[in-house]
């Protein structure tokens, strides 16, 4: 195994000399990228609607190709859905990725084309794993296997040829992977899969207990559900005892910071890392490249296109749309993406801020509609993530999960608030406390929420309910969402998910 571990690991710090070069050349890499996907797409019917065999320059590109979000490119993936090709981009499309809508209950189908699947998302892996190698060059990652958490698929009924299939992004890559890659990790494809649940993680954690694990891949809350369930199993006192080889966890889909205490008390070593990546449906777009840093690095030659639009015109009939030379560190943008499985000019939904522009790093600052701005307090997931996990550490509380909308101004009430739903692993010392401590961690992060909190003029202190552990999982399962990419926002201006999470509470 030590000499498979040293000439994978030779293997993957080969890609480094790639990455450094569109760290180099940003511009020209993304200008490259732009008219070959438009050169490549000239004969679709979206491409012929959209003159791109007239597109010579970005400016043209601006001019004829309208900003699209998922309901205005709805027809034509539900074209491509019922069979017929060539509709948005040339390469047969035999695989979509569900999500769960967050502003209502309709799912979202994404493509993804042959393309995308290889230069896209295994790319985005292969590239995790070069930086990781790198920055740990003493790593014995390849001396076991990765433990991947995933979705599940099934046939898609709309294919009037029966060829295509949909699922979670992770089970798509999954189903897709080399063979190489198939022996590295664990479970079996048929158990990773399943469909249910609950029966699904039991049966994860009779395999993979017996496996040699050296590191994590999925999103936080399904991995402690897990790793609970192989410590409940075990009857042991943390993961190290069954998995003493595990390094790594390469996390992402939301932020770590509320679950970083959790997973360093049931992985209790200083040789533990944690490594951030931005993959969702639409594509692979960061990774965490520095050690104790937590930007991610904007991975430029996946054949992704990136324009950025500013939060304040994010409601224009005009709005203000730049590429990658023109964005500016500290502003919050919203991320739109054209790509090589057709998305064009795609407003995936989140919200990001640059943090460097030499190297392009960002962070994920929330999403375009997970915010709170009932009040004009402009709460984005970003503020009340740090908030929030500042005061578990503060009043000694662990959450596994929370969601929170506006309280608006009604009958009899002049001022409004903020409702929390939290779901606690551990409940803090003091809850009236805990209450106060967030609300002054918000004011902190969030200058215009402190301003709508002077003495309790626009803004009332927050309600908090303090929820037991599973509230959420039981929520979801009852909306048969459980499982996959599915979950409640963290915060919305609509008040529908508060409401129905608290008949359970």
């Amino acid at each position: 195994m030590e000499v498979i571990n040293t000439f994978m690991t030779w293997i993957f710090k080969n890609r480094i000399g790639q990455i450094e070069k569109f760290k180099n050349n940003p511009l020209e890499v993304q200008h490259e990228i732009l008219f070959k996907l438009v050169h490549t797409a000239r004969g679709t019917e979206f491409g012929k609607k959209h003159h791109f065999r007239q597109i010579s320059s970005y400016k043209d590109f601006n001019q004829w190709v309208p900003v699209h979000d998922y309901e205005s490119m709805r027809p034509y993936i539900q074209q491509t859905m019922q069979g017929q090709q060539n509709v948005i981009w040339p390469s047969p499309i035999h695989w979509f990725s569900k999500s769960s809508g967050t502003t209502s209950s309709r799912s979202k189908f994404i493509p993804v084309s042959p393309e995308s699947l290889e230069e896209c998302h295994f790319k985005g892996g292969k590239d995790m794993l070069s930086l990781y190698v790198t920055n740990y060059p003493n790593t014995k990652l390849f001396t076991g296997k990765s433990l991947t958490i995933g979705g599940s698929l099934q046939t898609n009924n709309l294919d009037y040829n029966k060829s295509s299939s949909y699922g979670d992004i992770s089970a798509v890559i999954m189903r897709n992977l080399p063979k190489w890659a198939q022996l590295a990790r664990t479970p079996s494809l048929d158990i990773a899969l399943m469909s249910e649940w609950e029966e699904k993680i039991d049966k994860m954690a009779n395999e993979t207990m017996k496996e040699n694990v050296t590191s994590l891949t999925g999103v936080p809350t399904w991995t402690l559900v897990l790793i609970n369930k192989v410590i409940e199993k075990t009857k042991c006192d943390n993961i190290l005892e069954i998995w003493p080889n595990l390094e790594v966890f390469f996390h992402g889909a939301v932020a770590f910071g509320p679950y970083r205490n959790l997973f360093q008390k049931l992985i209790p070593s200083p040789e533990m890392h944690y490594m951030e990546t931005y993959n969702a449906s639409e594509g692979f777009f960061g990774i965490q490249d520095q050690i104790g840093s937590d930007e991610l690095l904007l991975m430029l030659d996946y054949g992704i296109f990136y324009e950025f639009m500013p939060m304040e015109d994010l409601e224009s009939e005009n709005p203000s749309i730049i590429p990658l030379d023109e964005v500016k560190t500290g502003i919050n943008y919203a991320m739109l993406i054209s790509t090589n499985a057709g998305l064009w000019r795609y407003k995936i939904g989140d919200t990001v801020k640059f943090t460097s522009t030499l190297p392009y790093r960002l962070k994920i600052s929330g999403r375009t509609k997970h915010f709170i701005n009932a009040f004009g307090e402009e709460l984005i997931v970003e503020n009340a993530e740090q908030a929030i996990g500042n005061t578990c550490k503060i009043t000694g509380a662990d959450i596994s999960n929370f969601t929170a909308a506006p309280v608006y101004f009604g009958d009899n009430q002049e001022q409004g608030t903020h409702e929390w739903i939290i779901e606690f692993i551990q409940l803090p010392r003091d809850k009236d406390a805990f209450v106060r401590v967030l609300d002054e961690e918000l004011r902190k992060v969030n200058s215009d929420y402190d301003a709508k909190r002077y003495r309790d003029m626009v803004l009332k202190l927050p309600i908090v309910h303090f929820a037991s552990e599973g509230l959420f999982e039981k929520w979801l399962k009852s909306k048969g969402k459980l499982g996959g990419q599915n979950k409640v926002p963290r915060l919305s201006n609509n008040r529908d998910y508060v409401e129905e999470v608290s008949k359970l509470l």
